[in-house]
């Protein structure tokens, strides 16, 4: 069995003051690991300035008190200003940069005509502006190395939807589309990118009662596994030097972790532009994962399967 490892290095975790983040700086620093471990300590919504140190300087002080070494940051990650400190704190504590956890995140959520462009714009500055921040602080020194990891947390939320979550799955869409970009651009680099879809508690999740997010029975029914330490392996092994691949979006629910993707059925061809009528008549068929599909590795890929259907290769 692979043994994970992070000695020598040194991995930023955003959102370390509770929850999932907290036990992932715990587990980074437990495997030898220098942490940075950031963050704001701002209400869940991210309204108001009132911020507490208290969240990120109480993970730091349980890793040192194991033999562990850590620093705290507190500044905020919506700002490419504040994202830029987090990375500078590294640097100049500890010299590098290895793995960025961009965990951050606050939660709004309600029926869509509750919610408003301001609830859409505050999820978008932290999940989408967060992590597109603090990765792009950190790129260059990764680049310089021809080493680093990144991993964006997503959600089930923005990937499947949730009726009473139309601005927070967006966001957490935009992290998607974020991890797909920096993906490729990322590996001729040496730096592999890939995203997580936890389902843990948090301080984000404390206040959501039952009915909250819908009528869902078999979110009562596995309430004992959302633990976080049922999720935080993934984000360990996917941060790590021991991870290989990239471009990927991985689920933790249940106690199963799993790979999701982005298929697309084989469909039907016509040399004629199709009319209405045509695909309606082919709806059924053109829907239907069973008879075939693939996987693109990007948008590239999809083209170069469509040609592949058509017969069409390259001179």
């Amino acid at each position: 069995m692979t043994k994970i490892n992070f000695e020598g290095q040194v991995v930023i975790v955003t959102g370390a003051g509770g929850g999932l983040g907290k036990v992932i700086a715990q587990d980074i620093a437990r495997r030898g690991g220098t942490v940075v471990a950031n963050d704001l300590g701002g209400s869940v919504t991210g309204e108001g300035s009132e911020t507490s140190a208290s969240y990120a300087d109480q993970v730091v002080d349980a890793i040192c008190a194991k033999g562990g070494c850590a620093v705290a940051s507190y500044d905020d990650v919506a700002t490419a200003a504040g994202a830029a400190r987090v990375v500078e704190a590294a640097m100049d504590h500890f010299g590098r940069v290895d793995a960025v956890i961009a965990n951050a995140g606050t939660m709004r959520y309600g029926d869509f005509e509750s919610l408003t462009l301001d609830d859409l714009n505050a999820l978008f500055a932290v999940h989408v502006g967060g992590s597109w921040n603090i990765a792009q602080a950190a790129w260059p020194i990764m680049k310089r190395q021809g080493y680093g990891r990144v991993v964006f947390a997503t959600s089930s939320g923005g990937m499947l939807g949730n009726a009473r979550l139309s601005a927070y799955g967006a966001a957490k869409g935009g992290v998607m589309g974020l991890m797909h970009g920096l993906a490729e651009a990322g590996a001729p680099l040496g730096i592999l990118c890939n995203a997580y879809m936890p389902n843990a508690y948090s301080r984000m999740t404390a206040d959501i009662s039952p009915g909250d997010l819908g009528d869902n029975p078999w979110a009562r029914a596995l309430g004992p596994y959302f633990d976080p330490a049922h999720a935080v392996g993934l984000v360990t092994y996917l941060a790590s030097d021991a991870c290989r691949t990239h471009h990927g979006i991985y689920s933790a629910l249940g106690g199963r972790i799993g790979r999701a993707f982005v298929g697309i059925t084989d469909g039907f061809m016509s040399d004629t532009p199709p009319t209405a009528e045509t695909v309606a008549e082919y709806w059924p068929a053109l829907c239907d994962p069973a008879l075939g599909y693939t996987i693109p590795k990007d948008n590239s890929d999809e083209w170069r399967i469509v040609a592949d259907q058509r017969g069409i290769t390259l001179d």
